[in-house]
């Protein structure tokens, strides 16, 4: 076992031998397009620190890793924690996380060849936090076929995401929208008229087609929204740049203009099956916008593209009533301390069944007929 505090330092080809190459967030060039052009940076919190095992030169599994001086930018919120162990006079600070930095969207973590290299990782994981008397290591967004890896040592933990599916074969919009009851599809078409009338046009931009404007005004957006909100922005022009460059089919922007001016825009990546929404923004209001921008435009470019999910993003409610239904994102936690372990144990279980009990609430609220 190595820890590689620079993944530019793993040849690509090796890294990415591990995956099948449908989630774009575990690619070489997202991960290490990150470290490089700044978005992942130690005075925001974030020192890279990969768990790679190897059989001579040959990488057979690898984690991508951090060690995190706080908790921004995971979306796995353990603020709690946190304070709890301050209460009683213990660092919770630094920890160890496996994740994509600022990206709640589930994948694969444990990228390895085998089962048997999978709990290797996991065996590395603790060993490398005991060996650094870190107080944790965390797993987060992880797929189904990875949590089958993970011992009663380690916490599971559970949350909602919103995702569309076109679990019905559904072949275009006006299908989808057929789908629906009377309430919710005329509300939708009165949103997506709204935007229309408003005399603004979209379009999509993949990675190779976006010229250097283009990227600057998708990236201009984003600031506009993280400052709206008070967030301190983590991505850079020279990674969306990157992105264009190196993921040039898998990088898709919706965009949206009055005349010759891009008013608004939303951030996606595309991924074997999946459409994973990501970044939006605005410089002008127009009723409707966001939900054409970020939803609509998603839904249709998957239908046109054959693609069967989209993941618009963490959190949001309102994703539901425009046909985004409740799914429930894993994580895993190790802890240090034995007491602390303890306690938390039955808190992560209240917590699943709270959160259980409100997807089932979700459920009934569908606005899909005879569901």
């Amino acid at each position: 076992m190595r820890t590689i505090a620079a993944l530019g330092d793993i040849p690509a080809s090796q890294w990415d031998a591990l995956h099948d190459g449908r989630n774009p967030f575990v690619s070489h060039a997202f991960l290490a397009g990150m470290e490089r052009h700044g978005v992942v940076r130690a005075r925001t919190g974030w020192i890279p620190h990969h768990l790679t095992v190897w059989d001579g030169d040959a990488l057979i599994a690898a984690a991508p890793g951090y060690l995190k001086a706080n908790s921004h930018g995971e979306f796995v919120f353990d603020h709690a924690w946190a304070h709890a162990y301050a209460r009683h006079g213990l660092d919770y600070f630094p920890k160890w996380l496996c994740a994509v930095p600022y990206t709640p969207v589930t994948g694969p973590r444990l990228l390895a060849r085998d089962d048997s290299a999978r709990k290797l990782l996991l065996d590395a994981a603790i060993a490398e936090a005991t060996r650094r008397q870190l107080s944790s290591a965390h797993v987060n967004f992880i797929t189904a076929e990875d949590d089958a890896a993970f011992g009663d040592d380690w916490l599971a933990r559970i949350d909602i995401q919103y995702h569309w599916r076109n679990a019905s074969g559904w072949m275009d919009f006006d299908a989808f929208l057929a789908a629906m009851d009377h309430k919710h599809r005329k509300n939708i078409r009165q949103e997506r008229a709204k935007v229309a009338r408003s005399g603004v046009t979209l379009r999509v931009v993949h990675g190779d087609e976006a010229s250097a404007g283009e990227l600057e005004a998708m990236h201009g957006f984003y600031l506009q929204t993280f400052a709206e909100y008070g967030n301190t922005p983590a991505l850079t022009l020279p990674f969306l740049q990157h992105l264009a460059r190196t993921m040039p089919r898998q990088l898709v922007m919706f965009l949206a203009q009055r005349g010759e001016d891009i008013i608004a825009g939303a951030l996606c990546l595309r991924g074997g099956d999946t459409l994973y929404g990501r970044y939006w923004g605005a410089s002008e209001a127009v009723p409707g916008l966001h939900f054409e921008t970020c939803y609509y435009q998603g839904i249709d470019y998957c239908l046109r593209e054959g693609l069967a999910i989209f993941e618009p993003g963490a959190q949001g409610e309102h994703k539901l009533a425009r046909g985004f239904l409740p799914t429930v994102v894993r994580s895993r936690h190790w802890i240090a301390e034995p007491v602390f372990a303890q306690a938390l144990g039955p808190w992560c279980s209240e917590e699943a069944a709270a959160i259980l009990r409100y997807k089932a609430l979700l459920d009934t609220h569908t606005p899909f007929r005879g569901a």
